[in-house]
């Protein structure tokens, strides 16, 4: 049924006459009181609140869903509180927040720590250490979620090693020359505890800057380490005093051992050369006595009268002979008068006739 019908001669309105003929809601009366309320509370129109609200919305998405993160930074995103994924560094994307969040860590810098601690070494000495402890990120995700406050817990599980490490060594060996080894092994066991809180620290560094006594002890320490250092010098002393003799008394013993096997290398090659030579004259001697006999009194007599002087007297001893002797020879007995010639030492000669 048409709201107007021709002929009726009436206008009727569909807002504001029901079927009924009664009075109906008035909505342009409602929704001018509205705009009026808006007015009031903002202060300007209702569509331009609208239009402003509708791009504070659009402009804060936009923004808000892109992300920079530095070169020495990962973002860690958070999707309603829990952990979604890494970004890398440069431009990235993510849902507005409150859906996404990202909280950034600076994994390319150095952190460090330092500290002191005052202890009691294995051997019941005091003794303060100054430590420093130099670290970083490697994992962003432990890093955040691992523990509540990472570089609180890296100091205090730092401490804790340090104490462990200089607890079981003696006060000889922390001021030796086996500090780093210590420091190795504290190194060691921090990064072992560090992985095991899962806190995403690294260790780079862990040095001992400082390993002295308390000022209480300071001259009782004193004393101590001028011992110490008495006993390193004499003990690099008889070092090199060793370095030197045992050498030399090697070298001895080797030129003797050298000089004794040539003397029985000799022996032994003329012992068998005589033996050799004994078996040929023997073999000769078998064969021709006499004239072997003979050979040999001949040959012994050319050896030994061969290169002694000799005087020769063809006068049938008439003259008195002066027999002179080398100058190293001393007689051991007179000189003895041979048959038909006399013999006189130089030193009683008088002259000839």
């Amino acid at each position: 049924m048409a709201w107007n019908e021709p002929g009726s001669g009436k206008q009727r309105d569909p807002w504001r006459d029901n079927g009924g003929g009664g009075p109906s809601p008035d909505l342009e009366a409602l929704l001018k009181r509205l705009r009026e309320s808006f007015n009031r509370l903002f202060g300007g129109g209702g569509g331009g609140f609208g239009v402003a609200v509708v791009g504070i919305l659009i402009a804060w998405v936009v923004f808000d869903s892109v992300v920079r993160v530095d070169a020495s930074d990962t973002g860690v995103v958070l999707r309603f509180g829990q952990f979604s994924r890494l970004m890398t560094p440069g431009i990235n994307f993510k849902f507005p927040r409150p859906i996404e969040s990202v909280v950034k860590v600076d994994v390319g810098q150095v952190r460090q720590t330092n500290d002191q601690v005052r202890m009691l070494t294995r051997d019941e000495n005091i003794v303060l250490v100054d430590f420093n402890v130099q670290y970083q990120v490697a994992d962003p995700r432990q890093f955040v979620f691992g523990v509540r406050e990472p570089d609180a817990t890296l100091g205090q599980a730092a401490e804790s090693a340090v104490r462990t490490v200089i607890g079981g060594s003696g006060m000889d060996t922390i001021l030796s020359g086996q500090r780093t080894e210590l420091m190795a092994k504290a190194k060691q066991l921090l990064q072992s505890t560090l992985d095991q809180y899962k806190t995403g620290l690294v260790l780079t560094e862990l040095n001992f800057q400082n390993v002295r006594p308390p000022q209480e002890v300071k001259d009782a320490f004193d004393d101590a380490n001028r011992a110490l250092q008495d006993k390193q010098r004499l003990e690099e002393e008889a070092k090199a005093y060793l370095s030197q003799v045992v050498p030399e008394a090697r070298g001895d013993a080797a030129s003797a051992r050298a000089e004794a096997e040539g003397y029985k290398s000799g022996r032994i090659a003329r012992a068998e050369g005589d033996a050799q030579r004994f078996n040929l004259v023997e073999a000769q001697y078998r064969a021709a006595p006499e004239v072997t006999r003979k050979r040999l009194y001949l040959e012994t007599m050319q050896e030994v009268v061969g290169h002694m002087p000799k005087i020769i007297d063809s006068t049938n001893g008439k003259n008195l002979l002066s027999l002179p002797l080398p100058a190293e020879a001393k007689p051991l007995a007179p000189p003895v008068a041979a048959a038909g010639a006399t013999v006189v030492a130089p030193e009683h000669a008088k002259g000839g006739r």
